[in-house]
C-alpha cells in the first residue's frame, strides 16, 4: 500500500511524539508499504518556520534530513494534482492541505491525518 503523510505526521514520527496514532505508527513503519511526504509539505515547513509559527532545529535542512533517514519518498506536485485540486469542493480552505488530499486521490494513496478536516473528503484517511 503507498501512503502520504501529512506534515505533522512527519513531524510527529520523527519525535516519537505521543500524538502520533498507533495505526498511523502501523503504517509509517510497516516495510511492506511505501509512506512518502509531498515536498508541499516540505515548502509548508520553509513557510511556517520563516514566520515563526513552526520550530523546527535545523530548519527545512532538517525536514528533508527526516525524511531521507526514515526511508520516506518525496512526492513532487504534478500537472494531474493541480487539476484534481481544481475540481476538489471547498470543504477544507488549508491550501496546503487541499493539495496534499488532491495527490492522494491521483495517485489512490490513502492520507496518514489526525486533521478532521482532511478527512471531509471523499479520500481515504489513516488515523
Amino acid at each position: 500500500m503507498k501512503y502520504l503523510l501529512d506534515t505533522h505526521a512527519v513531524l510527529w514520527m520523527a519525535t516519537n511524539s505521543p500524538k502520533l496514532s498507533e495505526a498511523a505508527k502501523q503504517v509509517i513503519f510497516d516495510s511492506k508499504n511505501e509512506s512518502f511526504v509531498s515536498i508541499v509539505s516540505a515548502w509548508e515547513v520553509a513557510i511556517k518556520t520563516n514566520i515563526g509559527k513552526m520550530r523546527l532545529n535545523g530548519g527545512i535542512s532538517e525536514f528533508f534530513n527526516i525524511i531521507y533517514k526514515n526511508g520516506l519518498n518525496l512526492l513532487p506536485i504534478t500537472e494531474e494534482y493541480i487539476k484534481q485540486l481544481e475540481k476538489l469542493p471547498l470543504l477544507h480552505r488549508d491550501p496546503f492541505d487541499r493539495i496534499l488530499v488532491a495527490s492522494a486521490m491521483s495517485e489512490r494513496m490513502s492520507l496518514v491525518t489526525a486533521d478532521e478536516n482532511i478527512r471531509l473528503y471523499d479520500s481515504p484517511c489513516v488515523w
